[in-house]
C-alpha cells in the first residue's frame, strides 16, 4: 500500500472505525492495582532492566544525583548492658540539622568486626517505643504469634535483642515522625490529608507542595535518604564488618528494606517481611512517590538485589497470594542470576499482619545462614528485659530534641537539597540526560520498536486544489495504545510531513504546508477522559498527594508527548520512507513537544519550528495542575528541554 494511502486511505476500500483500543490508558492505577512481574529470559536482559528499574528509583526518590554526604556528627552514649547485650542511644544528621534517632545494640562477650544489621521498624504504634497492651499481648500470646510478654509488647525489641544475641551489632533507627524523631510531625509524614496553602510558595515550599513534585521531593526520598545515612553510621563502626551487613523491616519497614537493599550496593543480606507482593504496594505517603512504580511493583523492586540473599514472609495480608504470586517469578529471577538458593518465602498466612516469632525466628536462620554470625540462630527466643521510652530517647536535657514539627526546618531541609542538587546538575549535565526519559516515560527505542496498525476512519474528503483530508488511528501494538490523527495531503507530495500542534486544519502553517506541497499531520494528543478543565484526573483517595496518582500513571503532558513520539516513530518507518519530517507546536503546546523531542533519534526530525513561551513548570501552583511533570524543575524546568530538542534546525519564534 502507498504512503499515499496508508496515510489518507485514498482507495475505495473502508477499512473499519478505530477501536476503543487505548481505553486501558483512561483507568487510572493505584496502589491497590496488581503488579505482576515477568522476568526477563536472559541474564544480559535483566542487566539492562535491572538498571533502567533503578534509575527510575533514584530518580523517583529525588536521589539521583545522590545528595552531598554531610558529616554525621553522630553521638552515641549512655551504654547500658543487659543479659548478653548493651544498648546504647544514637543520633545523627542525615542532612545538616536533621536527625536520625535510634537505638545501637551491640553482642557482649564478642571482639573483632561482626555482622551488622540495620531495622527500619514500619508502621508499629509509636515504632522503638512500642508498647502494646494487655489485651493485645493476651491475643498475640493465645494465637501463638508471641510466647514471651516482652516481645508481645515490643516485637521491634525483641528483634534487635536476639539479632545482638547471635552477635550483631544492630541499629534500629526511627522512621520520620516516630519515637524521638519529630521534626517533621507523624501526622505531616505519614497521615498528610491537605494541601497546606502557605507551604506552597515559591521560595518557601514544603513537602506534597507543587514545589516539591517538581523537584521530586517526597517524604519516602528522605526516609529512603535517612536509610542509606543509616547505613553509613552502622558501616563505620569499628566493629562492624562492612562485608557483612543485612537490613531487615516489616510492612513500611519491609518498603524501607528493598528500597534501601535497591539503591545502595552495601547490603549483603536482605529479609523485607509482610510487604513484597503483587497487590497493594503501600498504603502510607511515606511509600508512595511520583514516577516510582510506572510500569514497575514491588516485586520487582525487590528482585534488584538478586542474586544477593533475600527472604521475605507472607501473612493473611496484601501478601497472602505471594506463593504463587511474586515468590515464583523471584525464583525464576535468582535461577537466572545463578543463585536459585538465595531466595526464600517463609509463609504463614494463618497470621495477620506481622513481624510475630515465627517469622523472627525464620529471619534469625537467614541472618545467620548468610551473615556466618558468631553465635547461631536461637530455636527459640528467651526473655529480656524491655525498655521503654524513658530509657531509650536520645533526648534529655543535656541533649535537648529539636523544635518538633517545625515548618522552618522543613523548608531549609527542602532549599537544601534543592541547592544540593542544582549544583551537582550544573557541574553534570549528563545528569538531565539520564533522567529525562524517566520524567517523559518512554525512550526512543521504545517508541519506535512498535509494531503500529493504521486503522481508516472512512474514505477521504476532497480539499480545495485537489488535496485530500483524511483521519485514522495509529495504534502501537506493542504498548497497547492508540492515536488518532487528521492528515492534509496535497495533489503533488514533496516527501516532507509537518506535524502540526496548537493549531487546526484552517491555521495559516497548515495552508502554507499544502501549499508547497507538505503533508500535513493534526495529531489529537492524549487528553483526560473526564477531568475537569486544566486538572489531572485523581485515583480515590490519594488524600491530597499527587505520588498516589503520579506514582502509578504518567502524567497527562507526559502522555501527550509519547503520543508524539509514536507519531513520528511510525511516519520515520512507513514504507513511502517520508524524507523530512517537521514538528510545529504553538506556544500552549511547547512544553510537551520540546520534552518528545528531548528523545527523538538524531537525524529523524528536519525542523523543529517552536513558538515562544515563558511558561514555566516552576510556577504551577497546584499539585494536580494538568502541566504538572514531576522532576521538570530539578532537571532545568523548560530551558532544559528546550535545549536537548533534537532536530536538525530548531527555529523559536
Amino acid at each position: 500500500m502507498t504512503f499515499r494511502y496508508r496515510l489518507l486511505a485514498c482507495l475505495l476500500l473502508t477499512f473499519p472505525a478505530a477501536p476503543a483500543f487505548a481505553a486501558d490508558r483512561a483507568v487510572l492505577k493505584d496502589l491497590d492495582g496488581y503488579f505482576p512481574f515477568t522476568p526477563p529470559t536472559t541474564r544480559a536482559a535483566w542487566d539492562t532492566r535491572a538498571a533502567e528499574v533503578r534509575l527510575r528509583a533514584r530518580v523517583a526518590m529525588g536521589l539521583h544525583p545522590e545528595p552531598s554526604k554531610s558529616p554525621l556528627n553522630a553521638v552515641v552514649r549512655d551504654r547500658r548492658e543487659l543479659d548478653g547485650y548493651s544498648v546504647e542511644k544514637v543520633s545523627l544528621e542525615s542532612a545538616p540539622g536533621f536527625f536520625v534517632t535510634g537505638t545501637l545494640y551491640r553482642p557482649l562477650g564478642l571482639t573483632g568486626r561482626l555482622p551488622g544489621v540495620l531495622c527500619p521498624h514500619g508502621h508499629w504504634p509509636n515504632g522503638r517505643f512500642m508498647r502494646a497492651d494487655d489485651g493485645e499481648v493476651a491475643r498475640q500470646m493465645a494465637s501463638g504469634a508471641e510466647k514471651d510478654e516482652a516481645a508481645a509488647r515490643n516485637c521491634q525489641q525483641a528483634r534487635c535483642v536476639h539479632l545482638a544475641r547471635m552477635g550483631c551489632v544492630v541499629f534500629q533507627y526511627d522512621m520520620i515522625g516516630y519515637a524521638d524523631s519529630a521534626q517533621l510531625s507523624q501526622a505531616l509524614a505519614h497521615g498528610f490529608k491537605a494541601q497546606r496553602p502557605e507551604m506552597n510558595a515559591a521560595t518557601g515550599w514544603g513537602f506534597f507542595s507543587p514545589q516539591a513534585e517538581g523537584r521530586l521531593q517526597s517524604i519516602m526520598g528522605l526516609q529512603t535518604w535517612d536509610s542509606i545515612r543509616s547505613l553509613d553510621f552502622l558501616a563505620s563502626l569499628p566493629d562492624v564488618d562492612r562485608a557483612r551487613i543485612g537490613v531487615t523491616g516489616a510492612s513500611g519497614g519491609a518498603t524501607q528494606t528493598f528500597l534501601l537493599t535497591a539503591l545502595d550496593p552495601r547490603p549483603a543480606v536482605a529479609f523485607p517481611a509482610v510487604m513484597v507482593s503483587t497487590a497493594m504496594q503501600g498504603g502510607c505517603t511515606c511509600e508512595n512517590a511520583s514516577l516510582l512504580r510506572i510500569g514497575t511493583g514491588n516485586v520487582e523492586l525487590a528482585g534488584l538485589f538478586a542474586p544477593k540473599p533475600m527472604g521475605m514472609t507472607a501473612a493473611d495480608d496484601w501478601t497472602k497470594e505471594m506463593a504463587t504470586k511474586g515468590f515464583p517469578q523471584l525464583q525464576s529471577l535468582y535461577t537466572l542470576t545463578g543463585a536459585p538458593e538465595n531466595v526464600l518465602l517463609f509463609s504463614r498466612t494463618e497470621f495477620p499482619h506481622n513481624y510475630n516469632l515465627p517469622s523472627r525466628l525464620a529471619m534469625y536462620a537467614w541472618m545467620a545462614k548468610h551473615l556466618k554470625t558468631p553465635r547461631p540462630a536461637p530455636a527459640e527466643e528467651t526473655p529480656f528485659t524491655l525498655l521503654g521510652k524513658a530509657e531509650l530517647t536520645v533526648w534529655d536535657e543535656a541533649h535537648p530534641a529539636p523544635p518538633a514539627a517545625d515548618p522552618d526546618a522543613e523548608r531549609r531541609l527542602l532549599r537544601q537539597w534543592d541547592d544540593d542538587a542544582r549544583e551537582k546538575i550544573a557541574a553534570n549535565p549528563a545528569l538531565v540526560d539520564e533522567a529525562l526519559p524517566v520524567l517523559l516515560g518512554r525512550t526512543w527505542a521504545e517508541a519506535a520498536a512498535g509494531p503500529f496498525t493504521w486503522i481508516q476512519d472512512g474514505e477521504p474528503t476532497p480539499l480545495p486544489g485537489a488535496a485530500v483530508r483524511g483521519s485514522g488511528t495509529i495504534r502501537h501494538d506493542g504498548l497497547g495504545e492508540s492515536l488518532h490523527c487528521v492528515f492534509l495531503y496535497p495533489a503533488d507530495w514533496n516527501r516532507r510531513v509537518l506535524i502540526l500542534l496548537g493549531a487546526d486544519e484552517n491555521a495559516p502553517a497548515a495552508k502554507e504546508a499544502l501549499a508547497a506541497g507538505t503533508a500535513v499531520a493534526l495529531p489529537a494528543l492524549f487528553a483526560e477522559p473526564g477531568a475537569q478543565p486544566g486538572k489531572m484526573r485523581r485515583v480515590k483517595g490519594d488524600r491530597d498527594f499527587a505520588g498516589y496518582t503520579l506514582g502509578y500513571n504518567d502524567a497527562p503532558l507526559a502522555r501527550r508527548a509519547q503520543d508524539l513520539l509514536t507519531l513520528i516513530a511510525w511516519l520515520d518507518q512507513h514504507e513511502r520512507e517520508p524524507e523530512h519530517i517537521d514538528v510545529r507546536a504553538a506556544a500552549a503546546a511547547v512544553p510537551e513537544t520540546a520534552l518528545a523531542l528531548t528523545q527523538v533519534k538524531k537525524g529523524i526530525v528536519s525542523h523543529a519550528t517552536l513558538a515562544r513561551t515563558d511558561f514555566r513548570f516552576a510556577a504551577l501552583t497546584d499539585p494536580f495542575d494538568a502541566r504538572l511533570l514531576p522532576g521538570a524543575v530539578k532537571y532545568g524546568d523548560l530551558p532544559a528541554f528546550l535545549s536537548r530538542v533534537r532536530a536538525d534546525k530548531v527555529v523559536t519564534e
